[in-house]
């Protein structure tokens, strides 16, 4: 064996023993609090993939679109005659096409509703909630209230948080953050966002 093949053999079994010691010392089961969050595109598009996995395994899932509601989401035409899905739409589409802060904080406060009956019940596994993070820095939603909810939520339950900007108390109480960062983006070459693609 070369010297090259030894140090390779020797880094990856000081990887797997590495692996293998996270392996063992994960010996907590709860549920999760996952941030997708940054500039870069793919936050919601990673939320419906976790919704198809645990519907995949027959749990329930809710998902709340707080933004994206009124568009033509793809994967919600696929998966929304799961009877295991319930999907809340915020009925006012996205905040900047209204310029009606009343309205939008009514219909964020109607579906918050929604968002928390879910967040309550011990039968649903999955919870996301899209774009909530806007609702947020708009001030549309108060954090406190957010936050208790999640912390109340059932031991067993995940929830996804989707969104830009998330909030620094939100972070601090995830699980698990993912940054998604943008390092090119068709949209601003002027390219149109295609159907069964970016929605």
């Amino acid at each position: 064996m070369s010297d090259r093949d030894s140090r390779h053999k020797a880094s990856m079994e000081k990887l797997k023993a590495h692996v293998d010691e996270k392996v063992a010392n994960a010996t907590e089961q709860r549920g999760l609090l996952l941030i997708n969050t940054g500039n870069g595109k793919g936050k919601t598009t990673a939320a419906w993939g976790t919704v198809t996995r645990a519907l995949g395994y027959g749990y329930r899932v809710g998902v709340v679109q707080f933004i994206k509601g009124l568009w033509e989401c793809g994967e919600r035409n696929r998966l929304e005659d799961d009877s295991n899905l319930e999907v809340a739409i915020m009925a006012t589409g996205f905040t900047w096409d209204t310029q009606n802060r009343e309205e939008d904080t009514r219909a964020c406060t109607e579906v918050w509703q929604s968002a928390a009956k879910m967040l309550a019940d011990p039968d649903v596994y999955l919870v996301v909630l899209d774009e909530i993070t806007y609702m947020l820095k708009f001030g549309y939603l108060d954090i406190e209230t957010v936050k208790q909810a999640l912390e109340n939520r059932p031991h067993e339950q995940t929830v996804v948080i989707t969104g830009r900007n998330a909030h620094r108390e939100l972070i601090d109480m995830a699980d698990t953050v993912t940054e998604m960062q943008e390092v090119r983006h068709a949209f601003n070459n002027g390219i149109q966002a295609r159907r069964g693609i970016d929605y």
